[in-house]
């Protein structure tokens, strides 16, 4: 079994690096290996997976998955860590370093990746960036059809929120529109360096079809903006801009079977696809 990562392995490749983590780039590195244990096991990786890493960084999650996974290809932003995680890797897992590929760039702005397909995403994902990089690998990579990141607790409710309920907005009705999310399981703030001033959350994806629906995933994801843009106000309100009128906005709701007095929150994704798929024309 490969050595994981421990605090001390931590800072000493951090120094050996001149390495000062930053919140621009979300860098919180994990330093406990039975939390890199947990995620590994609670990802279901299996021996045939080609897994998709975000963010490696010094390597801790990286080691753990390159225990159990046919490939690894690791996406990292910072060209100082994604030069520096071969040789980390070839040190404490030389059996699995074949295993690994690397790729230095922004995971916001992959569109390709060496070798097979990834089959599963795990990843201790920024926090700033985790939504926008989740959707576009859900929507860039069509044969990812499990995951498991790890986020910021609020994100990760947010992610897993069912319509009517307080978190539920648009990351929960875009992720729903790729996978069913759950959680599964929380983290504390002390398995970081440097800690962050927020817990974190573990959620699991399982892809599914989107709905049926003859609008684009583009046309349900404009609806999802709109209705959320104002929350507070009606659909038939919020919609407005998006329909053309209110007259048109309401015309749409009715004819997609949904009250133009509720609100956005109550919808899911499902009459969302609907929605998008009665727009009225735009009126000339």
């Amino acid at each position: 079994m490969t050595e994981l990562l421990g605090p001390a392995q931590i800072r000493r490749l951090a120094e050996q690096l001149g390495l000062r983590p930053t919140k621009t780039l979300g860098q919180n590195f994990v330093i406990d290996a039975n939390t890199v244990r947990r995620i590994v096991r609670a990802a279901g990786v299996k021996p045939t997976d080609v897994v998709l890493e975000v963010g490696p960084g010094l390597g801790s999650l990286t080691l753990g998955l390159l225990d159990a996974a046919a490939q690894v290809v690791a996406v990292e932003i910072d060209p100082v860590l994604a030069a520096a995680l071969p040789a980390t890797v070839a040190a404490r897992a030389s059996a699995y370093a074949e295993r690994l590929s690397v790729v230095t760039g922004d995971a916001l702005r992959i569109d390709a990746l060496p070798g097979p397909a990834p089959t599963a995403v795990v990843a201790n994902l920024p926090y700033n960036v985790a939504v926008p990089v989740l959707l576009h690998l859900l929507a860039t990579f069509p044969l990812l059809d499990r995951g498991l990141v790890m986020v910021q607790a609020e994100v990760a409710d947010r992610l897993v929120a069912a319509p009517g309920s307080r978190t539920y907005g648009v990351p929960s009705v875009k992720t729903a529109w790729y996978a069913e999310a759950r959680r599964a399981g929380s983290v504390g703030r002390t398995v970081f360096w440097p800690v962050p001033n927020v817990d974190s959350g573990l959620v699991a994806l399982t892809r599914r079809p989107p709905p049926t629906t003859v609008a684009s995933r583009e046309q349900v994801f404009a609806v999802v903006d709109a209705a959320f843009a104002q929350r507070r106000k009606t659909l038939r309100a919020a919609l407005t801009g998006w329909a053309g009128t209110p007259a048109l906005a309401e015309a749409a709701l009715r004819a997609a079977g949904v009250d133009p007095s509720a609100r956005g929150e109550s919808l899911g994704v499902a009459e969302f696809a609907r929605l998008a798929a009665v727009r009225p024309a735009d009126p000339t």
